[in-house]
């Protein structure tokens, strides 16, 4: 029985492509009491794993938090199989506002202690005793009420790119530090105030309303289904926008706009920016915000520390981190004095600038062209690319398209390539050809031959 993933991210990531189905972003949680989590857990893998749904998802013995990307025709059999238990029948499954086929390349189902990192050990804390769910019209309604609070229950990083006007953002990492700060913060309010709260999909804010009513506050409130159902619910009903900017996501697209309005900065030159980008250093993996310009003068690093490194020999690389980080600990949240345009805790509820619509960043090349193949590697130091001729013969002189969504439309010439380890002025049908690229591609971007 397989219970653990068998192709890499890349190899997926081909299959995808090539399968040319729309697949489908997606987000749940249920708090629940599971007596045997390891079980859940394989038995999960296997029904999901035989529909090719992948994602990242924690379960433990009080629930089950999952983000993950589902093919559109088998969305019906994935909803059969969270049916198939009754803490899951009617489960709201938050679809993303923008798609991305390789949103997620792997199924990852990891055993827990929690599904949110809370920090408490209070065996009176009743998680299932919440506050009261709003929809996106109530909320909009109870945030204009003077005698109203609202807290952002997300992280400091998540919160720069975008929040409610007038919440109170925590400069925190983690939600567990954010409980004791606002209760705090708020200890004088506990009868007079309604305190409302939001996060990103509920879960959060669904565990912190539970808390918070454990701590004696007597109108607590949360968005239902959090920042992702509000903004499915403004477009459905034709509802003013609260919230301002982006919204953070954990997934390969690491935010979905919910309305126009940039309101943080590239953390290096100070740009209006919201792109959220990880450090190019797997010695540092630094998360944070960097515009397309500085992007291409730091070559995705954070500082010219990174950026040296990077091109240092990968022997070089991994002896400057050994015993230094350990998996996960690899990563971090923004939060560096490299950074001179960071901002937590007190954001801006004003525009620094107007997001430019897809269509104007993005602008399709309308020419004559040929599908030469798919991009299958990029060497980020010596800026080369690779792809295997699939179809029509390619000459040095010849021009060619690379198109992809994150790429975008680029058009170069090839001045050499390189065939079989050798220089060569043409290359035919099943040779893999590489040939330096100035600017970085993704797997599976499409190569094509543009004709005169």
């Amino acid at each position: 029985m397989q219970l653990y993933n068998t192709l890499s991210a890349e190899e997926r990531a081909i299959m995808i492509d090539d399968a040319g189905k729309q697949r489908l972003t997606l987000s749940f949680y249920a708090y629940a009491k599971i007596q045997d989590p390891q079980k859940f857990r394989n038995d999960l893998f296997v029904a999901w794993n035989a529909l090719d749904a992948l994602g990242r998802i924690y379960v433990a013995s009080e629930g089950i938090n999952a983000q993950m990307s589902v093919p559109a025709e088998n969305f019906e059999a994935f909803r059969e199989t969270l049916e198939a238990y009754d803490f899951m029948k009617g489960i709201r499954l938050n679809v993303a506002v923008e798609q991305d086929d390789h949103s997620f390349l792997k199924l990852t189902i990891k055993v827990r202690h929690k599904i949110v990192a809370d920090g408490l050990n209070d065996d009176t804390f009743d998680v299932t005793n919440i506050g009261v769910h709003l929809k996106a019209k109530e909320f909009n309604e109870i945030l204009d009420d003077p005698n109203t609070i609202v807290v952002d229950f997300r992280n400091h990083y998540e919160s720069e790119v975008g929040h409610f006007k007038g919440a109170i953002t925590p400069d925190v990492e983690t939600f567990r530090e954010s409980l004791p700060i606002i209760n705090e913060q708020l200890k004088d309010h506990k009868d007079d105030k309604n305190l409302v709260m939001y996060c990103t999909g509920g879960i959060r804010c669904e565990k912190a309303s539970a808390y918070f009513k454990h701590q004696g506050f007597k109108n607590v409130y949360q968005l239902e289904g959090g920042i992702i159902n509000y903004a499915k619910q403004l477009k459905e009903e034709s509802l003013e926008s609260k919230f301002i900017g982006k919204n953070f996501v954990f997934d390969n697209r690491l935010g979905e706009r919910i309305t126009d309005d940039i309101i943080s900065q590239c953390h290096q030159c100070g740009k209006p920016c919201d792109n959220h980008t990880n450090c190019e250093n797997d010695g540092c993996h630094l998360l944070f915000i960097q515009c397309d310009e500085c992007k291409a003068a730091m070559e995705n690093c954070c500082s010219t520390e990174c950026l040296e490194i990077i091109h240092m020999p990968l022997v070089d690389q991994v002896r400057l981190r050994t015993g230094k980080q350990v998996g996960n600990k690899v990563f971090r949240k923004g939060k560096s004095e490299n950074l001179k345009f960071k901002h937590s805790g007190d954001l801006p509820e004003t525009a620094l600038a107007t997001a430019q619509k897809q269509a104007d960043i993005r602008q399709k090349i309308k020419v004559k062209k040929v599908l030469l193949g798919k991009a299958e590697h990029y060497y980020v130091k010596a800026q080369v690319g690779q792809f295997t001729v699939e179809n029509h013969e390619l000459n040095v002189g010849d021009k060619i398209l690379i198109s992809g969504p994150t790429t975008g439309d680029q058009e170069m010439v090839l001045e050499k390539f390189i065939v079989d380890g050798a220089e060569t002025q043409s290359a035919k049908i099943g040779d893999k050809v590489t040939f330096e690229v100035p600017f970085r591609i993704r797997l599976s971007d499409k190569v094509y031959k543009i004709l005169d």
